[in-house]
């Protein structure tokens, strides 16, 4: 049987991943992952070292669970390509944890013949505590046909869709009106990147504290200022 092929004209923002749980995380799974990795770091193989040092036992790598939350891509995006994937490290994951990863569509546009997702990811514990939030972009043909129409080396079907954003969406539909219905002054005044997150600039938003690590797969081009 084919593999499941997933096309843009299916997809709608707001679409939610089917959360992937990955079996608890043990010593063997650790031991096995440094040895593929090649990152021996002994706070996540040594037990003795990783008490000497302060912790409680080992704990897994950020890396290890950045990988968990890749396969929740990789099995939904079938026929897509990652064109970004990055992390940031939230929780320590120690042995015994259930790791559960989940994903939603948070952005989608399309030009000139090219059609891109964004996904918004997180990955929690067994408590339900975060442990890692990402987001990914992956590219994807527009439906059936213009796969087939590129594979047999004729032009994509070009369909021009407007960057359609969950966080937008939800900003519109908790946005204050007018008693004519009408959307309340002052939103030409917000600062574009707080439009674009569903934040009125008139208020104060508490800043989350910095991440103590980050990471990129494969690493994000800077826009030039």
């Amino acid at each position: 049987m084919p593999a499941r092929k997933l096309y843009f004209e299916a997809i709608r923002v707001g679409d939610e991943l089917p959360a992937l749980a990955k079996a608890p995380v043990d010593r063997v799974q650790l031991s096995r992952y440094a040895g593929a990795s090649g990152d021996f770091n002994p706070v996540h193989v040594d037990e003795l070292y990783a008490k000497s040092v302060g912790m409680p036992s080992v704990y897994a790598p950020g890396m290890l669970v950045m990988g968990m939350l890749g396969q929740l891509i990789s099995d939904w995006a079938r026929g897509g390509q990652m064109r970004r994937y990055n992390v940031r490290f939230i929780k320590m994951v120690w042995p015994g944890d259930t790791v559960v990863c989940k994903g939603r569509v948070s952005d989608r546009h399309g030009s000139g013949g090219r059609y891109f997702v964004e996904i918004d990811l997180w990955a929690e514990n067994q408590k339900g505590e975060l442990v890692m939030k990402g987001s990914s972009q992956i590219q994807l043909f527009y439906s059936l046909e213009d796969e087939n129409r590129q594979r047999s080396g004729q032009s994509p079907i070009v369909v021009e869709v407007p960057r359609e954003s969950l966080s937008n969406a939800t900003a519109n539909a908790a946005a204050p009106t007018s008693p004519s219905g009408s959307a309340a002054p002052g939103g030409e005044d917000e600062d574009p990147d707080e439009r674009h997150a569903g934040v009125s600039s008139k208020k104060t938003v508490p800043r989350e504290k910095p991440a103590a690590k980050t990471a990129s797969l494969p690493a994000a081009k800077k826009a030039k200022k």
